[in-house]
This record gives structure tokens, sequence and C-alpha cells, in this order.
């Protein structure tokens, strides 16, 4: 039961049931484009799509696409982990500071990130400092917005004990608030990682000279759909990866969150 839980070591049936959807649509691909159903001028065949993409990987057109990508992802990202835990914690514990940023953020957040591409373009040029803007505009109000929640949904008796033991504003967030906080944050966290992915591809496709979204949008212009389906099954495969990789962080600093 423990072995489920952790999500590391699964079952054969299990993982036969993570499999069955991408199995189905597999399949369903092989035979639309095998009996002519979908053109192939629209859908590749899967084996094309396939050899594509092991002839991308070991030539090393992919890994350094995704290398360029993922690079920027980690500086924009790292940023927005940064200050969205900051002031999410700042907002969630103090009341005036709450009621000082709330109305600005929010009517940031309603922009959508396509509109800012233009504006960032226009203040950092088309270089790397546009692309880690967009990624941390992208990834910094889910991790705001979800370290505010779990801060504010402590239990405000555990808050009033602490007070009785005349604990400090430090010792009241170490003891009490961020332990109640942090499967919040960690959601957050998992919220931003990959809202940052599809901010880093998009804002590729529309300026930029390099990484997986340069590569997707370049490769359809010139008609080379194979190629541009190996980029979309080398993010989807990425993304799955780094939500693992947040869920097991996530999972080994929240013990108590298995036991319930």
């Amino acid at each position: 039961m423990k072995r489920q839980r952790y999500g590391i070591l699964k079952t054969p049936a299990v993982l036969f049931n993570f499999l069955i959807l991408p199995a189905l649509i597999a399949a369903a691909w092989y035979v639309a484009t095998a009996t002519g159903a979908m053109s192939t001028l629209i859908l590749p065949r899967l084996g094309t799509v396939f050899q594509t993409f092991i002839q991308q990987i070991t030539s090393g057109v992919l890994p350094g696409d995704l290398a360029v990508s993922l690079s920027r992802i980690v500086k924009g990202y790292s940023l927005a982990v940064i200050f969205g835990i900051l002031l999410g914690v700042i907002m969630g514990m103090n009341t005036v500071a709450n009621r000082f940023f709330i109305l600005t953020f929010t009517a940031i957040r309603q922009i959508p990130m396509i509109a800012w591409v233009p504006i960032l373009i226009i203040w950092f040029g088309i270089g790397e400092e546009s692309k880690v803007a967009v990624i941390f505009l992208a990834s910094f109000f889910p991790v705001l917005v979800n370290t505010i929640s779990g801060i504010e949904r402590t239990d405000r008796k555990l808050v009033e004990v602490g007070k009785m033991y005349h604990l400090n504003g430090w010792q009241q967030f170490v003891k009490i608030y961020l332990p109640s906080a942090l499967p919040s944050i960690f959601v957050g966290l998992k919220l931003g990682l990959s809202v940052s992915w599809m901010a880093v591809v998009g804002a590729e496709m529309i300026a930029a000279t390099s990484g997986i979204g340069f590569r997707i949008n370049d490769a359809r212009s010139l008609m080379q759909y194979p190629v541009v389906f190996s980029g979309i099954i080398a993010i989807a495969v990425v993304g799955v990866v780094m939500d693992q990789i947040i869920s097991l962080i996530s999972k080994l600093c929240t013990p108590w969150e298995r036991e319930r």
C-alpha cells in the first residue's frame, strides 16, 4: 500500500492502468493513417514520427533544443518560486500587506500571457531576458496564490497556541504556518512548473532562434510535420517527468499527508 502512495514503485496492474489510454491513442493514430481515414499530410504515420523522434535524439538536435528551453525555465521558474513564496507568506500572514498587493496582482493575473509577449519583447528584445520574463510572469501567480491560500488555511487555534507560548513571527512561520501551508505550496509549484513549460514554448514560437518551441514553429513553416509531432511528444514526456519530480519532492517534504 505504501509503495503506491509514494508513486515510485508501481505494481504491474497500476502501470497497466496508466498505459491504457496512451496505448489506445497510439492505436487510433495508427489505424487512422494506415487505412487512409486521415491524410498523412495532416497526421503523419506513427512509424514516421517515431523514426524522426529517434533521429532527432541521436543527431543531438532534440536534446539541444530541450536543454535551451529547460535552461530558460530554470531561470524564470526559480525567480517565480522565490518571489511567489516570499510574497505569498507575507500576504498570507499580514492583512495590511495583502490589501496593499491583492488588487494590483489580481488585475495583472487576468491579463493573458500571450498579451505580455509583445510588451516584453519591446522591453527586453528577443534575447533570453524576454523568455525568462514570460516564464516568471506565467509561473509567479500560481505559486503566489497557492502560498497565500495555504497560509490562510492554517488552523487559527494553532496560531493562538503559538501566541500563548510567545513564539515570535519567524517561529510561528516555521513551526505552525509552514507545515500547514506546504501541501498547498507544492500544488502551486506544480501548477507554476506546468505553466512555465507552456509559456516558454509559446514564447519561443513567437520570437526565438533556439529552443523546442522555435524548432516546432520552424518545422511547421517548412511543412516538416513529423518534426512538429516529435517536438510535441518531447514536450509531453519532459512535462510528465518534471511533474513527477515535483510530486516526489512534495511527498518527501510532507510525510504527514501520506498518513491521511
